[in-house]
């Protein structure tokens, strides 16, 4: 395994805007040599990236086969579009790598976990916008991602908001723009096919977050792929004892999430 790290700063970022790469060896025993790349964006209420959804959930991933990432974005003091601008710019950034790294570029998955999946879920549906492209000025198609995959994500801006997110993505401009950034009136279809968990029990971001999202989705005919658990809190990572932390502990049913997303990820790559 290689291990790449790049400066993916923008004119709105805090200087530790960084992408870490995890890349996996190509073997001429093995008969893979293009694979997915999975960028995961951890949460933390846009004002911290959590470790418990960052680097040990990508390497779950590269457990799995496929290269992986870890995107440490910019959050509080810094507000929109710093972190959606670092997205693209690390989508972009494979993508020109992508023969030398032996990337599939149709299979680029944007994981992200509670305001990280906000964050994932906001660029699978802002990604095609033209700031986006005048911003980091590439053609719309280096940007563009293969798939979300969102556990307990921040959604609405409504009535079951996590309203510390918004508050932390947009400042003194939280009450006059925070509904554009209500992602279940986002979906278009430009968005791409989604993976998404959550907990009936969390009282964090409560699951209709999901469910708004999800039919959404539905609506626009994007393919989706949606588990509800009934147990566990919120921020549960990969809700075993890997991720476990103080007042939080391990999940079994919700640990579904890994083989449950790996299957779907491989339904995914057999097609067409």
């Amino acid at each position: 395994m290689k291990y790449e790290t790049f400066d993916i700063r923008n004119k709105y970022s805090q200087d530790y805007a960084r992408i870490h790469l995890y890349l996996l060896d190509d073997s001429r025993e093995i008969a893979i040599h293009k694979r997915p790349m999975v960028i995961v964006c951890p949460g933390g209420g846009y004002g911290f990236t959590s470790d418990r959804e960052a680097e040990i959930v990508a390497l779950q991933f590269a457990a799995m086969g496929y290269h992986t990432a870890v995107l440490r974005y910019s959050v509080a003091p810094a507000v929109f579009p710093a972190a959606i601008l670092e997205v693209g710019k690390s989508v972009a950034l494979i993508k020109e790598h992508a023969a030398e790294w032996q990337i599939d570029t149709d299979r680029i998955a944007i994981v992200g976990f509670s305001a990280g999946g906000h964050l994932a879920a906001n660029y699978g549906t802002f990604w095609h916008k033209d700031f986006m492209q005048q911003e980091l000025g590439v053609e719309k198609e280096m940007l563009r991602p293969g798939a979300m995959i969102l556990g307990y994500p921040v959604i609405t801006s409504g009535e079951f908001a996590h309203q510390g997110s918004f508050m932390n993505l947009l400042k003194e401009d939280y009450e006059a723009r925070k509904e554009e950034f209500s992602l279940e009136n986002c979906v278009t279809e430009n968005t791409p096919r989604a993976f998404i968990w959550h907990t009936y029990e969390d009282n964090a971001v409560p699951v209709q977050n999901s469910l708004l999202f999800v039919n959404a989705l539905v609506e626009k005919k994007i393919p989706v792929e949606f588990h509800m658990f009934q147990k566990g809190a919120h921020g549960l990572a990969l809700a075993n004892r890997l991720t476990g932390t103080i007042g939080l502990k391990p999940e079994g049913a919700a640990a579904a999430w890994i083989p449950l997303v790996q299957r779907w990820m491989e339904n995914w790559i057999a097609e067409e």
